[in-house]
């Protein structure tokens, strides 16, 4: 086995001997893919084709062992080191050129338990694979809107979803993790047991370690009411929505979205791949009731088209799973907003009517409810008592359009930032947010950089939007 350059942190380089690389795949029992290896390509492919990148080495875990051993590998080298769960960081952070990948994917097992409503998932499940096995027992948790998104990501930087009105955050439901840490530890981290690391990771992403597997607290949700229905873009729809949101039952989630009308049996042909207004209900409440939870959508304007009905829970969180697929360009930009004000509303309409592609869209997700109860300072994700997280989603096919579609992102972002708070939902941030890290933690962001010092001082775990490790803290590192 020859040498191998391998980027290290500082964005150096280092050559790996055949004694170092065999080391590693002893400790690994062959699971490493290097370029040219059988697998490597399909296996550095991530979501957001923009990131088109090709690691030095691809560790394919199968066990929490094997995450120990490249992780103590990747730190003892100093070793770029990118972690990944679903694969579906818009930022691309689940991968990287020239260092070490940790693929998490063959940690998929998740342990469904009925009586106590909790939830047991390997860091490299997706919510698909987690809501099919919850659904059986008419059990599930707020997991995101695209069933191939991962559990992990997405619930270390928060976890939104249908269901965030009446459950809270994904990590608002975590009742427990099991991480390793830089130094190659593995603890479990909870409510009693290293509490700070549990707070940290509860918002703050990838930042203090690999998670092997989180457990999580289940709700009663089997059928549910609810599906899409669009309007023609008017600024009406999306004050009728605010209003109506806002104060309705907590059983009720429904996201906004101005997009592109896509080629759907129940959308007049006419309407096919022109801006749209949409909002997607639903509804957990009894499911007699769901129409007339629902009725008052029809009064907000003309309804252009409208898909709503009793479905299985995962259905409906599969839904966008086409329009969200692999392989696309994809570009975001991400807000809180406190107070949606007519002029907020008026600011959006010029951007929608111009969406660039069916793939692309803005989407509004109400906080208010259960995830608007817990205090600012209970977890990491500090932004409660917000009305919603807005997303800029930026999603096209063809590279040769990259440099018009991340303009109309940018200039859309642009229109909105007087009009919404310093921060953002870290998931839906680029690559380029680096400057929002702070505001996207407010208050939270000395201590999250105090806990960092002490969890990764010398932050191997920076593919993320990075916290640094607090100055003069590392003398409080973490020690088993």
């Amino acid at each position: 086995m020859p040498g191998l350059q391998v980027r290290t942190r500082s964005s150096g380089a280092t050559e790996l001997n055949v004694e170092a690389l065999g080391e590693l795949e002893g400790r690994l029992g062959g699971s490493t893919l290097r370029p040219g290896a059988a697998g490597y390509d399909q296996a550095r492919t991530v979501h957001n084709a923009m990131h088109d990148r090709r690691p030095a080495i691809i560790v394919q875990a199968a066990g929490v062992q094997e995450v120990i051993a490249a992780v103590e590998f990747a730190r003892d080298r100093d070793l770029m080191l990118a972690v990944r769960g679903g694969g579906h960081s818009v930022a691309g952070f689940s991968t990287c050129d020239g260092g070490l990948v940790l693929d998490l994917r063959r940690m998929k097992a998740i342990e469904v338990d009925p009586e106590r409503r909790t939830v047991r998932a390997e860091g490299g499940a997706t919510w698909g694979d987690l809501d099919r096995a919850t659904h059986a027992f008419g059990l599930a948790t707020t997991g995101g809107i695209v069933s191939t998104t991962g559990v992990a990501g997405l619930t270390l930087g928060g976890g939104m979803g249908y269901l965030i009105r009446r459950c809270g955050l994904s990590c608002d439901n975590l009742l427990s993790a099991d991480v390793v840490l830089a130094n190659g530890t593995l603890v479990t981290c909870s409510e009693m047991r290293e509490p700070d690391l549990f707070w940290a990771i509860r918002g703050g992403g990838g930042n203090f370690g690999v998670v092997t597997a989180f457990e999580f607290r289940l709700h009663p949700v089997g059928d549910i009411f609810g599906g899409p229905t669009f309007f023609p873009i008017d600024g009406d729809v999306l004050r009728a929505y605010r209003d109506f949101i806002l104060g309705a039952p907590e059983e009720l989630g429904a996201l906004f979205a101005f997009t592109m009308a896509p080629p759907l049996p129940f959308l007049p042909q006419e309407w096919h791949f022109k801006p749209v207004a949409a909002v997607v209900a639903c509804w957990t409440g009894a499911l007699e009731d769901g129409e007339a939870v629902l009725a008052p959508l029809t009064k907000w304007g003309r309804v252009v088209g409208a898909y709503t009905a009793r479905m299985p829970y995962p259905a409906l969180n599969s839904l966008f799973d086409e329009i969200g697929r692999a392989g696309l360009q994809q570009y975001w930009k991400g807000n809180f907003v406190r107070t949606l004000t007519d002029e907020a509303v008026e600011a959006h309409l010029p951007h929608a009517r111009r969406v660039p592609t069916v793939e692309s869209g803005t989407f509004l997700f109400p906080l208010d409810g259960a995830c608007g109860r817990v205090l600012p300072d209970a977890t990491a994700f500090g932004y409660r008592g917000v009305a919603f997280a807005t997303v800029i989603s930026g999603a096209w096919a063809d590279p040769a359009d990259n440099q018009r579609n991340i303009a109309w992102v940018r200039d859309y972002y642009a229109a909105l930032r007087p009009h919404s708070e310093e921060g953002g939902y870290v998931n839906f941030m680029t690559e380029d947010d680096g400057d929002r890290v702070r505001g996207n933690y407010g208050a939270n962001y000395d201590r999250l950089a105090a806990l960092k010092a002490r969890y990764d001082p010398e932050n191997l775990f920076q593919l993320n939007q990075n916290i640094k490790p607090a100055a003069n803290r590392s003398s409080t590192s973490f020690r088993a």
